[in-house]
């Protein structure tokens, strides 16, 4: 007979706030892949105007490009030497309007990069706690700040010493001999320079992935501080590959990014909750 009496199911605690608004963000997946859906081309739609904004003016940001170069021109060669034959050239017929859509694609991504961390701030936003969402907004002002950083490096330092480096490699002729001359292609020279931007850029978010990642509970600060060696050997492979292929462009990413390493590595660290200590 016991087993006729309906069993009562147990009481839910309630919710948290915190709860209740994540539950009311809950929905099927198809709404969450529209949602993506939307976001990108959101995302999208931002890049093509800024490339249509970068391409009415690309003559603008190539000189802007061109500064470190003519730099290096000048503390080599002196000013004299940009009106001798020290301009840069283009080889193929349409390798001068191919590099002003990479010029206008370069302006619109950067023009764009804070609509799209807005999209993907949007799109995981529902799913964070109050407190998740005020610990991930350092974050947002933190990334800006560093990509900042680290193009201004490749811009200010790499760049200018990069050129510098291979226009003294020049060959004078000897009497009857031939000279090597630098003459370099303007496609190249900017595929370079918005590489090294972008790539620094990138690279010095590493200590921002650190502390989200400590943050999340995922690695610590003393599992950061012990695989500092194989993160070294990681960070000049990363660097061979973002750089160009020689050796000062490697190094000036890879020594600071070894620097940003062990900073996020402390800064996880100090975050870390403490060991309770034995009675």
């Amino acid at each position: 007979m016991t087993d006729l009496i309906p069993h009562k199911d147990p009481v839910d605690p309630p919710l948290t706030p915190d709860e209740e608004a994540i539950e009311a963000t809950r929905a099927p997946l198809m709404e969450h892949l529209v949602e993506l859906r939307d976001r990108l081309l959101w995302s999208v739609g931002s890049i093509a105007i800024g490339f249509f904004i970068c391409f009415a003016i690309w003559h603008i940001l190539l000189a802007w490009l061109l500064l470190p170069y003519e730099n290096a021109v000048i503390a080599v060669k002196g000013a004299a030497a940009l009106k001798t034959g020290m301009g840069l050239i283009y080889t193929a017929p349409l390798e001068a309007f191919i590099t002003q859509i990479k010029v206008a694609m370069f302006g619109g991504f950067c023009l764009a990069f804070p609509m799209i961390s807005f999209q993907l701030y949007r799109f995981v936003a529902p799913g964070l706690y109050s407190h998740e969402k005020r610990a991930f907004t350092p974050f947002l002002i933190m990334a800006p700040v560093l990509f900042i950083m680290g193009a201004a490096m490749a811009y200010f330092v790499v760049m200018p010493m990069v050129m510098q480096f291979s226009l003294r490699q020049e060959l004078a002729p000897a009497t009857g001999g031939v000279g090597v001359v630098y003459q370099g292609k303007i496609s190249e020279y900017v595929g370079m320079i918005t590489t090294l931007i972008l790539g620094f850029g990138a690279c010095f978010q590493l200590p921002v992935v650190q502390v989200l990642l400590g943050r999340a509970g995922i690695v610590d600060g003393q599992t950061w501080l012990e695989n500092g060696r194989y993160a070294i050997f990681g960070i000049f492979v990363v660097a061979a590959v973002v750089t160009p292929p020689d050796v000062i462009s490697q190094f000036s990413l890879a020594v600071p990014l070894i620097i940003l390493y062990y900073m996020g590595a402390f800064l996880v660290k100090m975050g870390d909750p403490k060991d309770a200590t034995p009675s």
